[in-house]
């Protein structure tokens, strides 16, 4: 069986293939550069002789997943796309790339095939965790973006299907191939982490070493009866320890935690609740509150909230000292909006 190019690093890459006894670590590593870069894996193209590329063709492979859905919905910033690739197993990951103005856009990207956190907001968290994705299936997803459908991507995000800290492997992985100067050279600072609060997680993540990493919890409530209710992983990491996991967590000085926060009518969208937003805010150093106006999914909670009810939350929260910014929905209208991700489909044919 061949391993996938992007699933190692350049010098990961170029160490394999010493391992295997192919001479010539520089020409591995223009090798990898073509394939990440430009999306061809043709040994050729670097000065290798027939042996050598046979030898190459035969251990490593450089192939896009087969698109099974490619939605589009037009937005005021540019076109909301979402991508849904099938894996060799069969199952189906989903990532969404999302314009953020001035012709730049973001990748969401899924770290799992489904999740097991359970929140009662997400479509995701109704599959429940069918597996994790390796470094190469994650890799994968800005790949097929760039090379398969021609578009560019500026910024990573870590919050499509999954919760990234759960696949601490898969993550750390995927981070050092996309950082990587050798190959798809994505600066730190253009990509984002999202967690629901996976305490170990943070604390390995503070541990790797990424300075100019970007943060992001999801809180969506701030008082630990309604969190419980919305987000079970508040069961076992109450927001008493979440909190001091975070404020543990300073790769750098100027660190700005981001804080999202789904309003959902009548069940966080209180002034009380902004109150208790602001308590939880107070001593993590600085943050940025990200209001994220709920997506209804398969199975929804509550209904979507109008924009009246959307400012006057913003206003409450701006009352309390927080700044805040207000997340323009986008892609509701092909489900690739915030928490509706996902087959849940794909579990019932598991099961079965």
């Amino acid at each position: 069986m061949t391993e996938a190019i992007h699933g190692f690093s350049s010098t990961a890459f170029a160490e394999r293939c010493r391992e295997l006894g192919f001479r010539g670590a520089g020409k591995a590593r223009e090798l990898y550069r073509l394939a990440l870069r430009e999306g061809v894996f043709e040994p050729e193209r670097v000065g290798l002789g027939a042996e050598a590329c046979r030898a190459y063709r035969a251990h490593f492979s450089f192939a896009l997943p087969e698109r099974v859905r490619v939605l589009e919905s037009a937005g005021p910033r540019g076109p909301t796309t979402k991508l849904a690739l099938r894996l060799a197993d069969g199952l189906e990951l989903e990532c969404v790339r999302i314009p953020m103005g001035r012709e730049r856009f973001s990748l969401c990207v899924s770290t799992q095939v489904g999740c097991k956190m359970g929140c009662a907001f997400c479509e995701t968290g109704r599959m429940g965790l069918l597996r994790q994705l390796s470094v190469a299936e994650i890799v994968v997803q800005l790949l097929a973006v760039r090379h398969g459908l021609g578009l560019s991507v500026k910024n990573i995000v870590f919050m499509g299907m999954g919760e990234p800290l759960d696949n601490m492997d898969g993550l750390l992985g995927a981070l050092q191939v996309l950082n990587d100067p050798g190959g798809l050279a994505i600066t730190q600072e253009h990509m984002t982490v999202c967690t629901v609060g996976h305490l170990d997680g943070i604390r390995r993540l503070g541990e790797a070493g990424y300075k100019r990493l970007n943060l992001s919890v999801s809180l969506n409530a701030a008082n630990d009866a309604l969190r419980s209710r919305l987000m079970p992983v508040n069961r076992r990491a109450p927001l008493r320890e979440l909190k001091a996991a975070l404020v543990a967590y300073r790769p750098r000085r100027n660190f700005a935690l981001g804080v999202h926060y789904c309003l959902m009518p009548g069940l966080n969208d209180t002034r009380e609740d902004a109150r208790d937003v602001a308590r939880f805010c107070d001593g993590l150093g600085r943050v940025l509150v990200q209001l994220i106006p709920y997506n209804p999914g398969g199975d929804p909670l509550t209904r979507a909230p109008e924009e009246p009810e959307v400012e006057r939350f913003v206003a409450w929260l701006r009352e309390q000292g927080l700044p805040v910014r207000r997340r323009v929905t986008k892609g509701r209208d092909v489900m690739a909006a915030c928490g509706q991700l996902g087959n849940v489909d794909l579990r019932r044919g598991r099961a079965r």
